[in-house]
């Protein structure tokens, strides 16, 4: 995709794929999606989807998957045991990471339920580069806690630096000098750090960080649920990597990691997941525990037909020009944005366009939950979801106070094969104008607040009337416009 010249006007991202299935989208009037943002408690999450335009909260299990995908979900060998479906992903997962042992889960929470119950006992240490929501909550569920080793830079909220998601070595060195090799269980690399703004790490990087980890004898965990837009930077960002294949970096990749695990909601465009690894030993010590969560050896919690569209989604995901397009997408609308003035993370990395909501709506206390109440504004302004990545997304201390969050983020996932050139424009078009008129949005408070990951359940209301100011800013510039 990225050697696609225009010769008349400025180049935008051509998708080397056509539309042949849609389904229609719904854009209520403004004052619908007031009333729908104030039923589901200011929260996203709780949006019904019928009131969602653009439904740009996540690229988990929403991918558009191929045609070779869907026909292949048609032969699906439905056996509860001995099923040929999971001898072909299983085949397919060894054959393109390298391993000998694949066990099959639901999806990536669950390999993390998994590896937390297998290796993370009360005190162990799990260092990362970053952490993720759902991997924190299982780790400190089995009483363990995180350590994150971003390098300094990883936290810049604007940069030209192209792998912010790299761990510092000497972060990680000095950790294992002062708690001990056995109070850390294993080291996470997460490809694409979520919740930073989908910045990759290095290969060079991910190479170092595993000779440490070897040096000290201990396990390196990849998650590669984000592989895909981490594999396209390595390919364009670094150098060394320019005339690799795809296939020989994922290759190169998987020889650092003892284990990989990923969410194939994300990475392969089903629903489902897995984890792989080459030490028997960590295989036989996470096998009991598929059975237990998940379903027998050959299913995991899947559906045989997901597992077939997992099998031919991985292969496609060699496929530079598949995983070309949700990068590119998404740096079109980082630029169009930045151009604008609009404080967006830099540069553009995965997943998603990352507003900075910290800037974005400064005059709001963090402890207003200022990318939550942005993600409202957002969606009253174009119906327009996305997830916020910041306090809302914190667990509180012990003690009830509150845990701020190092970055203020709302997310605006680009699921991948999805979304139009157009839509996107709409998108940056409404994200203007309410960068225009950030200073009417005001803050948000809990009326209802879960203990754990109060994200997903939690309902909010407004701090003041800024939303009905808001709705009535919107009609007077656009109109009976929606």
């Amino acid at each position: 995709m990225q050697t696609v010249k225009f010769f008349y006007g400025n180049d935008v991202p051509v998708e080397m794929h056509k539309v042949r299935v849609v389904q229609k989208l719904n854009l209520r009037t403004v004052d619908q999606r007031r009333e729908a943002i104030e039923g589901a408690g200011n929260n996203t999450f709780l949006l019904q989807n019928r009131d969602v335009f653009l439904d740009m909260l996540t690229d988990s299990g929403v991918n558009a998957m191929s045609d070779v995908q869907m026909a292949a979900m048609m032969v699906a060998d439905d056996s509860y045991a001995g099923s040929q479906t999971f001898t072909r992903l299983q085949e397919k997962v060894c054959e393109i990471f390298d391993k000998e042992y694949f066990l099959p889960a639901h999806q990536g929470r669950a390999c993390e339920n998994i590896l937390a119950r297998a290796f993370v006992q009360s005190g162990s240490c799990v260092p990362m580069n970053y952490h993720f929501t759902t991997t924190k909550a299982h780790i400190a569920d089995k009483g363990g806690y995180v350590e994150e080793l971003i390098i300094d830079e990883g936290l810049a909220v604007t940069s030209d630096i192209p792998f912010k998601g790299n761990m510092d070595p000497a972060k990680l060195i000095k950790l294992i000098g002062e708690l001990g090799k056995e109070k850390i269980p294993f080291v996470r690399m997460e490809a694409g750090t979520n919740l930073i703004g989908g910045q990759p790490f290095s290969l060079e990087n991910l190479r170092e960080i595993s000779g440490i980890c070897r040096e000290y004898g201990i396990p390196l965990v990849l998650d590669a649920s984000l592989l895909a837009d981490n594999l396209y930077f390595i390919k364009v960002r670094e150098a060394a990597c320019s005339d690799m294949e795809i296939r020989q970096i994922v290759r190169e990749m998987s020889s650092c990691a003892d284990i990989i695990y990923f969410s194939a909601r994300k990475l392969g465009h089903a629903r489902g997941g897995g984890i792989c690894t080459n030490n028997q030993d960590f295989y036989m010590r996470m096998r009991e525990l598929v059975p237990l969560f998940e379903g027998f050896l050959t299913y995991g919690g899947m559906s045989v037909r997901e597992m077939e569209a997992i099998t031919v989604g991985l292969e496609e995901t060699m496929d530079f020009d598949m995983i070309s397009q949700g990068p590119q997408f998404i740096s079109y609308m980082v630029d169009a944005l930045q151009k604008r003035g609009v404080p967006v993370i830099t540069p553009a990395g995965g997943l998603g366009c990352h507003l900075n909501a910290m800037e974005f709506v400064s005059h709001i206390p963090q402890e207003e939950y200022p990318a939550g109440a942005l993600g409202a504004a957002v969606y009253i302004s174009g119906g327009i979801r996305g997830m916020e990545r910041g306090t809302l997304s914190e667990d509180r201390y012990p003690d009830g106070s509150e845990r701020l969050s190092n970055m203020e983020l709302l997310r605006l996932a680009l699921p991948r094969r999805v979304f139009t050139l157009s839509q996107v424009q709409y998108a940056i078009d409404r994200i203007c104008w309410l960068y225009e008129n950030r200073k009417m949005i005001g803050g948000l408070k809990f009326v209802e607040e879960p203990k754990i990951m109060r994200f997903f359940l939690g309902r909010l209301a407004p701090v003041s009337d800024w939303q009905e100011k808001l709705v009535a800013k919107f009609k007077a510039d656009f109109g009976d416009s929606l």
